[in-house]
């Protein structure tokens, strides 16, 4: 299923209306403003919001991005940030945890778990504890970590009644939707091993591990339960070209000629940007959405709402690329240089001692979800700020002496991310093209769907 949003006047609510004459239009447009400031004014005062004051959700957003990073900072600790998948997933939830706890505050958007009012409580607090809570009932070995963070959030704020509801909504919130992941099916283990069996009677064009490595990741994520999408297998991918046809000799042949260890077709930036973007997805695109949010000055709630979508779509889009990897089971280029004889294709010629530029994830090459993640971030980011958003941003596995690279939009980016992965000898072209496409899919889905303005919400009720 493709989504295809239009928004149109005509179209919102579904509403037809009549034909009016030149002079009436402007009196009817008036009165519905009039009537919409009325509901605003009537909302607020039965909120106990008065909308001319500032308010701390407009505020600074460091109680969201403090908490991106701590997340981080504790899943590095706790297993060396080895499952993208596992961190990426409670990422989702610690962002949907904030985001949650923020909305009973001030109901801006439609929540995920928790539903309830407390606008007495103090925003920061709230947010902080939901963060934390989630994260602790994770990684339970974090606990004097999380302590440690927790205290710092929660030092500047008055001790008094606003701060204690705070912490009382964070802790509900988190309890919600750790209460909704239940039995979701991340409990899968993280790999699995190949039998000599599988090993010997594999079939050409099938994925095999590429040694020294004899395990594949996580089989069991492709049957997570998604936080936005109805199923894994919504946005599934075409099948893979045909090995004996000439969109896949194209493909073998570039990956091939660039992205091998000794290439000299690839460039000294191609090498550069191989290696800056080889770290997680989910690592990169956090990082670039925690720069431009403190570079926009994003308000606390808004951000909350950015990551918790942000989050919940490259979640979602591992276990959908997950999905279409298994599904389709297809070799990744060493296997497939290494073996070409095998193939078929007259047009392919092997190379048994080919050596990728990078090292190779112990999982299929089809559909590539370093590129799903990437693109479906770049939607959500697109969607808040603009995609012609210009930022910088840095990578844990940027060559030394490189530093920062600047894009002047979010769909450059991605489309970097992805390339990246063909320099790097890591995936087909096709698959990092049927990734791209996927994760714009999830992207537009999440943002379609997901954590709704209020007002929108309720129309669709």
């Amino acid at each position: 299923m493709t989504l295809r949003i239009k928004t149109t006047a005509s179209s919102v609510g579904r509403v037809q209306l009549p034909a009016l004459d030149g002079s009436f239009v402007p009196a009817v447009i008036l009165a519905l403003v009039l009537g919409l400031v009325t509901i605003w004014a009537v909302a607020c005062k039965t909120s106990g919001v008065n909308p001319d004051e500032p308010s701390p959700l407009d505020g600074s957003n460091s109680a969201v991005i403090d908490w991106s990073e701590a997340a981080h900072d504790v899943f590095v600790a706790e297993e060396k940030y080895g499952n993208p998948m596992r961190a990426v997933r409670v990422l989702a939830m610690v962002h949907l945890a904030q985001h949650d706890a923020l909305a009973a505050i001030r109901p801006s958007y439609a929540t995920y778990a928790l539903h309830e009012r407390a606008p007495d409580a103090d925003p920061v607090a709230a947010a902080a504890v939901a963060a934390h809570d989630v994260l602790l009932a994770e990684l339970p070995g974090q606990r004097a970590a999380l302590a440690t963070r927790l205290a710092q959030s929660l030092e500047p704020l008055s001790n008094g009644a606003a701060r204690a509801s705070g912490v009382a909504l964070g802790r509900r919130a988190a309890q919600a939707v750790l209460q909704r992941r239940r039995g979701d099916g991340a409990d899968t283990p993280a790999i699995v091993q190949y039998t000599p069996e599988q090993m010997q009677n594999a079939r050409p064009g099938t994925y095999l591990p590429i040694p020294p490595v004899d395990f594949i990741a996580a089989p069991g994520w492709r049957s997570v339960r998604p936080f936005g999408l109805q199923s894994p297998e919504q946005f599934r991918v075409s099948p893979p070209p045909a090995l004996d046809g000439a969109e896949y000799a194209a493909a073998f042949d570039e990956v091939k000629r660039v992205g091998s260890r000794d290439s000299t077709a690839r460039s000294a930036d191609q090498t550069a940007y191989a290696k800056f973007w080889y770290e997680f997805s989910d690592i990169g695109w956090n990082r670039v959405a925690r720069v431009v949010a403190v570079e926009r000055k994003l308000g606390l709630q808004a951000t909350a709402h950015l990551f918790a979508l942000l989050n919940v779509a490259m979640s979602d889009a591992y276990v959908a690329g997950w999905d279409s990897k298994f599904h389709y089971d297809f070799w990744r280029p060493t296997t497939a240089i290494r073996a070409a004889a095998t193939d078929r294709n007259a047009a392919t010629a092997p190379d048994a001692e080919w050596q990728s530029e990078e090292v190779t994830p112990p999982v299929q090459d089809y559909p590539s979800t370093h590129s799903a993640l990437g693109d479906a971030a770049a939607e959500v980011l697109a969607h808040v700020f603009g995609d012609a958003t210009a930022f910088s941003f840095t990578s844990t596995t940027a060559p030394p002496g490189t530093g920062a690279r600047r894009f002047r939009s979010f769909r450059q980016a991605a489309d970097e991310n992805a390339d990246s992965r063909v320099q790097a000898g890591l995936h087909f072209r096709f698959a990092t093209r049927a990734g791209q496409a996927m994760g714009r899919q999830i992207g537009a889905w999440v943002v379609a769907t997901t954590l709704q303005p209020a007002a929108l919400a309720a129309r669709q009720r």
